[in-house]
């Protein structure tokens, strides 16, 4: 049986770079709200396929992508932008294959943020 293992892709630069920007308050709000963000889209990308609703998954994984990119999670991203291909392209197989690889990174991304913070407390 194979066992896929992501790496979580994190850019620590990008996220002390957003908190030296908004201070460690604001830093820490806007960094709770992003993930909280990601965990419902990455869900509702999920719920999306399963749905075949692919106009409104693509919408969401673009919105996805834009935060991942924003808080530094750039494997997240750049996955996130292979989803929308495959959804462009219209090809199914491709689709779940890289839509599951985004669960598996997008929630691998979540706990390393989980990880840094409790590194910084």
């Amino acid at each position: 049986m194979i066992t896929p293992f992501e790496k979580a892709g994190l850019d620590p630069d990008r996220l002390e770079e957003l908190y030296a920007q908004m201070g460690p308050r604001d830093g820490e709000d806007m960094l709770c709200r992003a993930m909280e963000e990601l965990a419902y889209r990455l869900g509702q990308a999920d719920r999306l396929h399963a749905d075949h609703n692919y106009v409104d998954m693509r919408k969401c994984t673009r919105a996805l992508r834009a935060i991942a990119d924003q808080i530094g999670m750039s494997g997240l991203a750049h996955v996130a932008g292979h989803v929308v291909q495959c959804i462009d392209d219209g090809d199914a197989v491709a689709l779940s294959a890289t839509l599951a690889r985004m669960s598996r990174i997008g929630e691998r991304s979540l706990y390393a943020i989980w990880d840094l913070q409790d590194l910084s407390l």
